[in-house]
């Protein structure tokens, strides 16, 4: 079980074989990001990395936990 109380953002994560969405919000409803991303690798890790260094600690959810979702999965 997560403590959600650690949790600095929250980052939708709606991926796709062509393109992602993510949308992410601080713990306040506060929009933090909203974008369409290329399906890549480098890019997503980009995002993830922007996002904890300006917010802190980020929270991914995936719409599909298994196949193409499997990139954003803990390394």
């Amino acid at each position: 079980m997560i403590d959600t109380g650690d949790i600095d953002v929250y980052l939708g994560l709606n991926v796709g074989k062509g393109e992602h969405h993510a949308t992410a919000v601080t713990p306040a409803g506060k929009k933090a990001f909203d974008k369409r991303l290329p399906n890549s690798e480098p890019k997503l890790r980009e995002v993830f990395a922007k996002l904890q260094a300006k917010h802190g600690t980020v929270l991914v959810v995936v719409d599909q936990p298994a196949s193409i979702g499997a990139l954003t999965g803990p390394q």
